[in-house]
């Protein structure tokens, strides 16, 4: 491998990906090389906004141009078969979250990248969040004691409603390509905390409905609950709240104290305790230079072997996808659902 990781991008469907590679070119150790999709409009943006080369087909890429790594940001359903491609030709691989649409095709890419030994590191928007790396830390040494319930509201008005680009919606608004719709675009990030933070659960219900959109045919609210031996953890998702109030606060409560974090970078975390009942304002320490962005952490990974952040390793995604899949179960037989899940 070079001093500069050499990146390709096969898929800009995923309106995320903008940002993610608005980072990487102002990183010296990495290059972005080229991008494939096979929407002509995208493409010509890729092209406008960074002046690398651009192909039609994202298979042909990974073919016919150098690159140690990709970037996968497509539908939830292709964006696996891209990265399970990418892996199994020795590429290491940053793909949006939740990693697929289907548990059998997280299984697939887990699979390739442990044939080849290579790296696959989920990107969640909000693992980037020095207070929620902060909050996971004090989770995880015993600082609240032993946490019993975690739980994550994601929501907003709309994808088409917050503005998200016509490729966008036109995927995550049909079942195939984005697994489902608020369950699969949203639950996933309380599903992932929860795994992160207590584990795999034992039991999952699944509550969806499309109660506000009459323009789509997947549903517009989700609600996971996830049931442990001690615990439990909710994962709301909603593609239909009006305001921010409430979305994506994010809250672990333990034996001995509860943590309360705003949302996005700048967000501050509170740490209520039998002697501060109400809450204190925690100091947040910033975060480590590989720790503050996907690229940072990506090259890191690759670079040092280092584990990457727990909610981005690809066996957890992997565990996400199948608590997303008994959620969906659960909704179809609306009956709770025991995991694991028969093979």
């Amino acid at each position: 491998m070079s001093d500069r990781i050499r990146i390709g991008v096969l898929g800009l469907s995923h309106d995320h990906v903008w940002s993610n590679l608005e980072t990487l070119v102002t990183r010296d150790d990495a290059e972005l090389v080229a991008a494939a999709d096979f929407d002509e409009e995208l493409c010509s943006k890729f092209a406008a906004e960074f002046d690398r080369p651009v192909l039609s087909d994202p298979f042909e890429l990974l073919n016919s141009v150098e690159v140690d790594a990709v970037y996968v940001f497509s539908s939830n359903s292709e964006g696996a078969q891209y990265a399970a491609e990418a892996a199994a030709s020795g590429r290491h691989v940053l793909i949006e979250k939740p990693m697929a649409s289907t548990l059998n095709e997280a299984d697939e890419l887990l699979a390739e990248a442990r044939r080849q030994n290579v790296r696959v590191m989920v990107n969640w928007p909000f693992a980037w969040w020095p207070q929620l790396q902060h909050a996971l830390r004090l989770a995880a040494n015993g600082s609240i004691g032993d946490v019993w319930q975690v739980k994550y509201r994601a929501a907003h008005a709309g994808p088409a409603e917050l503005g998200c680009s016509r490729q966008f919606c036109e995927w995550l608004f049909d079942e195939s390509l984005n697994g489902g719709g608020a369950l699969m675009d949203y639950c996933c990030y309380g599903a992932c905390l929860a795994r992160a933070v207590m584990g795999m659960p034992s039991r999952v219900t699944g509550i969806t409905g499309r109660f506000c959109k009459e323009n789509i045919t997947v549903e517009d609210n989700a609600l996971l609950v996830m049931t442990y031996p001690r615990g439990m953890a909710t994962a709301e998702g909603s593609w239909t709240q009006i305001g921010k109030l409430t979305a994506y606060t994010t809250a672990f409560y333990g034996t001995r104290g509860t943590l309360l974090l705003e949302p996005r970078v700048g967000g501050r975390l509170f740490l209520a305790t039998e002697e501060h009942p109400d809450g204190q304002e925690v100091e947040v320490p910033p975060a480590a230079s590989h720790l503050t962005d996907s690229a940072a952490h990506f090259l890191h990974g690759i670079r040092t072997g280092e584990p990457f952040l727990s909610m981005c390793q690809d066996r957890v995604c992997r565990d996400v996808q199948e608590i997303l899949e008994a959620g969906q179960i659960s909704v179809a037989s609306g009956s709770e659902v025991s995991l694991p899940l028969p093979v």
